[in-house]
């Protein structure tokens, strides 16, 4: 594709532009900013102290700066985490200085990005980690989430499969609604990323290269998350990005290479067990349609995957401007045969300072671009149900793919009961897919000249996209055999806007020990998305669908007012107080403004007289929050659900009156009342340190509660122009904990040995559906598949949201399900809906988090392990196709069967059984890595490289027996395998 020859030909100039800027100066000062162990740090900041000149250090720790004037300077380094050291160095010549930087025990002074501002974290009120670059998670990285995957206490991360790109559901605390979205708001350098679906990309977040991130900061409780109001239910995570730094252009060059494999697949019957059961348990019909293959399906849709992920930076200034410019290429085949994506990525940083240092101006801007070819997953289930005794290939009409016909010669059409070939439904389905994207804005921070602790900020950015693609089934294939092929199309953009300005007012007055800050600002965004309209064809070009509008607009808007006020008293005593009033098109005027207040109030107990001089404490603090957040977003949720409106039916529904076809408008529920949703949030913490700093960590308790739950529901017929309606439904309460604790246990000149560990306890319940007063009462939140109709999941009053509702299983003595035989739970005598119970849910009662590294000289080597306990899923697959009657089907076709009919030999399906609901408490190894760092590559030179070397989804522990027990919507069905990748990685730097 030409797009991305373009961009292969970008990197190109980007290395011929960095070899001018290095040309352009002369005249330096070098080094390197190592840790205490002699291993470099990436990003390190070097300042020279009283002036605007700085830079960061490569992935391998080196820095330049040049056209330094003769003379004494004082230079420093920092970095997050780290003490800052300062060195005096004379200017003579061409000057070398290096720096070996120390941990700052609890990373007190460490300075952390907040809601409109930053503070330092000894000072926070509010529940916040930061995870910076050199704890990301390492390996075959292609969406941003996934490098801090179970690193943060009270965040869960599940990928939600594994295809090349896709996303993951990312849940703080749980999340505090039902169907209102559950998703944290994220912020990208300042610009509110929208997480909407873009049509023909694998996620949202995978427009974003994943190498160009340098912290995350994730706020969870409200005093944290308030200020930005009605997005922030269900907490925040702020990605700050790389930036560039004064001085010679420092660039960096990396290049990760793996292979994908299978690491489990769903357990079948094989062919000779599948001959063995037909022929004791089948009719002569039955018997006859065996065949003599021996194929594995799975084995046939899935194959070793290629990746290849290559980025180039290059950061430092030109005439006094720091710049940072990085391009991205990601080539990566799926595990399903023909699945692909190629993601190009491009960012641009600039950071001039105007009128000596009052004026900081911040330009962003990313783009993005994808081509995906996208493998028909449906192939996943059938190759689990499909006849392993037939072959792949057969002498046919259908692509020469082997498939189940009904009828002979010209009346012969594939079987319509029957799966379709699992090699063909990827073969004959050509599913292209392109995405762009781009993310940028410029902030302006001015510092007032006659009260310089007065700024003003601005911040004007855009989030917009483009997805477009289109699917061809070919005439003879037989997936589209009953339109003789087809073809579609699909298109989709997206554009938010927004504007942001605050004034802050920082000052300190040391005569009564106090420090004021306060900010008050204003938002204002416009979110707008157009879907454009198609019509699909068959495969000899006849129209199938034509639309009646060639596109469709959904517009909201939000308008916004918001305050902080922090006081710190004698460096011990803080107090912070926000507010924010936003007011949303997708509520009526009378409900339109949502109003979110919140306090905190800190207490660092190691600053007191008894503590000061502690040799066993190192750090002591006591937060104390409350707060008010909001939600008004979801996948049901519309922009106009309160108010009438009518939708046009399609040309296939037309109405007829004498000869004449017209298309008729119907009415669309609403509620007039929708109002917001509110979440309160109360919050204790202690944040604490032993031994130096080499033990800290933190431990929170939290209580949450949910007012006015936004939800799609079912309603009676005639009370409302649909029988689905999106209102208010009622309560919903959080309770949690949550501990972190980091330890150093060896630490000496050549090694260093550090451990990462986090837990989390999480209980949701839904207090109350104040829409019926009936006990009985219980919202849909998730079917099954394979059964028409059949309810799986509810939300009801004194449950976990999403509890399974479920018939209770009868065993015999052996410990073996008798079919269709249930507990009489209320004692009438018969079974009925009303001896359903409620049993388990997806929800994990606690999870987990592990990481370790270990470094001796140049050598490091890392894992990070999660587990989680109390998450149950239900095995779809199993209740689906581990039955008899699947197996010697009456519609003559053979299929297979899980290996599961072999523990029940149930005859028909049973899919309500809580045989079928499994523990699926797991112990996951997500990442083993070894690295070495081979440092400069000659003695006069400043080229450095270091390698490495991942393993990543390396083991599972686990009784569930299905195929992944890590499912977010706990239900496993059709579900992509995820791979385990295998890589190595070379990062230069020059």
């Amino acid at each position: 594709m030409r797009v991305f020859y373009l961009l292969k030909q970008g990197l190109l100039v980007l290395l011929v532009f960095s070899a001018l800027m290095v040309k352009a100066q002369t005249g330096s000062i070098s080094g390197k900013v190592l840790d205490e162990t002699g291993l470099p740090l990436p990003g390190a900041s070097v300042v020279v102290k009283g002036t605007t000149r700085s830079t960061s250090t490569d992935a391998n720790g080196n820095f330049k700066l040049a056209g330094l004037s003769n003379g004494s300077i004082t230079l420093s380094a920092s970095f997050i985490g780290y003490q800052t050291l300062d060195k005096a160095v004379s200017i003579s010549a061409n000057a070398t200085v290096n720096f070996q930087l120390v941990p700052d025990a609890q990373k007190l002074n460490e300075v952390v990005v907040i809601g409109y501002g930053t503070a330092e974290k000894k000072n926070l009120t509010g529940s916040i980690t930061t995870v910076n670059a050199k704890d990301f998670q390492k390996g075959a990285i292609t969406t941003p989430e996934q490098l801090i995957q179970g690193k943060v206490a009270g965040v869960n991360i599940i990928s939600n499969s594994g295809q090349p790109g896709v996303g993951s559901q990312i849940r703080i605390r749980g999340g505090a609604s039902l169907n209102a979205s559950n998703d944290p708001l994220i912020v990208i350098d300042g610009v509110p990323f929208s997480g909407n679906a873009i049509d023909n990309a694998p996620s949202p977040l995978s427009l974003i290269n994943p190498n160009d991130i340098e912290t995350f900061t994730v706020l969870k409780d409200a005093n944290a998350t308030a200020i930005y109001g009605s997005r922030a239910s269900n907490g925040v995570i702020l990605i700050t990005t790389k930036k560039g730094g004064s001085g010679e252009p420092v660039i960096n060059f990396s290049t990760n290479n793996s292979i994908a494999t299978v690491a489990k697949k769903v357990d079948v019957l094989s062919a000779d067990q599948v001959r063995a059961y037909v022929n004791a348990n089948g009719n002569t019909t039955q018997k006859s349609l065996l065949g003599t293959a021996n194929t594995d399906w799975q084995d046939a849709i899935y194959q070793h995957a290629f990746t290849s992920d290559n980025s180039l930076s290059i950061a430092g200034s030109f005439k006094g401007v720091p710049y940072r410019v990085s391009a991205g290429y990601l080539d990566q085949d799926g595990l399903l045969i023909t699945d692909k994506l190629k993601r190009g990525t491009g960012s641009i940083t600039l950071s001039p300072r105007l009128f000596k240092d009052h004026l900081k101006i911040d330009l962003n801007l990313k783009g993005s671009l994808t081509d995906s070819h996208f493998a028909n997953s449906g192939a996943i289930n059938s190759a689990i149900q499909f006849d392993p005794t037939q072959p792949i290939n057969a002498d046919n009409k259908y692509g020469n793919y082997f498939e189940w016909t009904q009828g002979t010669g010209s009346a012969m059409v594939p079987n319509p009961n029957a799966p379709r070939n699992p090699v063909a439904l990827i073969r004959l389905q050509d599913n292209n897919g392109n995405a762009a994207r781009s993310v940028g804005n410029a902030k302006f921070d001015y510092s007032f000249h006659f009260l310089p602790e007065l700024h003003a900020n601005l911040n004007l950015g855009y989030d917009v996209s483009k997805g477009y693609g289109n699917i061809t089934v070919p005439i003879y294939a037989a997936q589209a055999a009953a339109t003789n092929g087809s073809f579609s199309r699909a298109l989709k953009t997206e554009a938010d806007k927004f504007s942001e300005f605050y004034l802050n007012y920082a000052h300190t007055v040391e005569s009564i020990k106090s420090r004021f800050d306060v900010t008050a600002g204003y938002g204002y965004y416009d979110i707008a998305t157009t879907g454009y309209n198609f019509t699909n064809y068959t495969g000899l070009g006849a129209p199938i669908v034509t639309p009646v509008f060639p596109f469709s607009v959904e517009r909201n808007k939000m308008l916004s007012y918001y305050g902080r006020f922090n006081y710190t008293l004698a460096e011990k005593y803080i107090l912070s107080a926000t507010m924010r009033a936003d007011a949303s098109s997708k509520f009526a005027d009378n409900n339109r403004w949502g109003y979110f207040p919140s306090v905190g109030f800190t207490w660092r107990i190691i600053g007191e007289n008894f503590l000061k001089d502690s040799k066993v404490l190192s750090d002591l603090k006591l937060r104390l929050s409350y707060g008010e957040t909001g939600n008004k977003d979801g996948a049901d949720i519309g922009n106009y659900n309160y108010i009438a409106k009518y939708y046009a039916n399609t040309n296939t529904g037309q109405y007829q009156i004498g000869n004449t076809f017209y298309n008729y408008y119907a009415p669309a529920g609403y509620d007039p009342d929708l109002r917001w949703e509110t979440t309160t949030t109360y919050n204790a913490g202690l944040d604490y340190g032993f031994l130096g700093g080499r033990l800290y960590g933190s431990i929170d308790v939290y209580y949450k509660k949910t007012a006015d739950l936004l939800s799609k529901i079912t309603i009676p017929v005639g009370t409302n122009f649909s029988n689905e309606l999106v209102t208010n439904v009622g309560n919903m309460d959080v309770k949690g904990a949550e501990v972190s604790l980091n330890f150093t246990a060896i630490k000496t000149e050549n090694t260093t040995w550090d451990f990462g560990v986090n837990a989390s306890y999480n209980k949701r319940k839904v207090t109350n559906l104040t829409l019926n007063p009936n006990s009985g009462f219980k919202i849909d939140a998730g079917d099954i598949s394979g059964g028409t109709g059949i309810h799986l999941k509810y939300n009801a009053v004194n449950q976990i949201p999403q509890s399974y509702f479920m018939y209770k299983q009868v065993y015999d003595a052996s410990g073996k399900p008798l079919e269709g035989v249930f507990q009489d739970l209320n004692g009438d005598g018969t079974i009925t809906t009303d001896d359903q119970y409620f049993y388990k849910s997806p929800d994990p009662q606690f999870t987990f988090g592990f990481n370790t590294s270990f470094t001796y000289k140049k050598w490091s080597i890392n894992t990070v392990l999660r587990a989680s306990l109390g998450n149950y899923v239900y095995d779809n697959v199993s209740s689906n196709f581990g039955i008899k009657s699947n197996l010697l089907s009456t519609v003559g076709i053979l299929n297979n069967a899980g290996s599961d009919i072999l523990n029940t030999g149930f005859t028909n399906t049973q899919y309500l059984s809580d045989y079928y609901i499994k523990n699926a408490s797991f112990l996951k190894m997500d990442n083993l890595g070894l690295a070495y760092n081979i440092g400069k590559l000659s003695k006069d030179g400043t080229a450095t490289m270091r390698i490495s070397a991942n393993c990543q989804n390396v083991f599972v522990v686990t009784k569930y027996k299905g195929l992944d027990p890590e499912l977010a919507t706990g239900i496993d069905y059709n579900l992509y395998p995820r791979p385990r990748t295998y890589t190595l990685g070379l990062n230069v730097g020059f």
